[in-house]
């Protein structure tokens, strides 16, 4: 039996995140970081979307044709490439279950609003080598279009939890001896403690309000990054998080 082929609204849906969880499926978009996915996780993408022939690169792959101004409909980018694949979404990223291996080093992003922040934090712990990234509900959804197109086609290079259960987890991380280091405005401790650490999870705040009172509270080492505060008052928390996660990896 055939299958029936999708509707061009099927595919905009997966925009929001009632469609992705109901399809279990998000978009990327560009054939760059189609040929990121693929080269990481292959078996993920399930079908390839374009105006013109797919390269040769995704040839294996279900492919459907269409046309530009339907590309424009089901596209989330104000400058289309003409090409995006169909992703199915990790299990548990959407839970408070930690992996059976969590690695050695965690991001922690507490309310982190902004997609692009979101999207750029990710990225750069893919790049350090960071095992996994826990997300807050209240923060920008990872698989959400500008946090995917942001993240460079480095979102499924690492494991990805999205809960309001974040405190439980970072709790259950520091009984297997993780050291939680908070990146905080206030912070009195230098950057280089974080060169030191076997297993850290690097936790860090809202855009405007920096970290809740209980994660500080739990906090092992509160670190702060020394500016000309005359010039700029604060950094802007993707710049912060990767100049951590830098040290970090040294």
């Amino acid at each position: 039996m055939t299958t029936p082929m999708k509707s061009l609204k099927w595919y905009r849906q997966l925009a929001d995140r009632k469609g992705r969880l109901e399809a279990g499926v998000f978009i990327i978009e560009g054939e760059k970081t189609i040929r990121q996915i693929v080269a990481g996780r292959p078996e993920s993408v399930t079908e390839i979307i374009c105006v013109e022939k797919p390269p040769a690169a995704f040839r294996d792959y279900p492919a459907r044709t269409v046309t530009a101004s339907q590309f424009q409909y089901i596209s989330s980018t104000q400058t289309p490439q003409g090409i995006m694949a169909v992703v199915r979404i990790p299990s548990d990223t959407y839970s408070s279950v930690l992996p059976a291996d969590t690695g050695s080093r965690i991001l922690l992003l507490e309310n982190i609003q902004d997609p692009g922040n979101t999207g750029t934090l990710v990225r750069t712990a893919a790049a350090f080598d960071y095992d996994g990234v826990i997300l807050t509900e209240n923060g920008a959804d990872p698989l959400a279009p500008k946090c995917v197109q942001a993240t460079a086609g480095t979102v499924l290079s690492l494991w990805l939890r999205r809960t309001e259960r974040y405190l439980e987890m970072a709790r259950e991380l520091k009984e297997k001896d993780y050291k939680i280091i908070a990146a905080d405005v206030k912070g009195t401790e230098e950057p280089a403690i974080l060169s030191n650490q076997e297993k850290l999870v690097l936790a860090v705040g809202n855009e405007a309000a920096g970290l809740s009172k209980e994660l500080l509270a739990m906090a092992d080492h509160r670190v702060g990054i020394p500016t000309t505060p005359e010039k700029a008052e604060s950094l802007n928390v993707a710049i912060c998080g990767a100049i951590l996660m830098y040290l970090s990896s040294r």
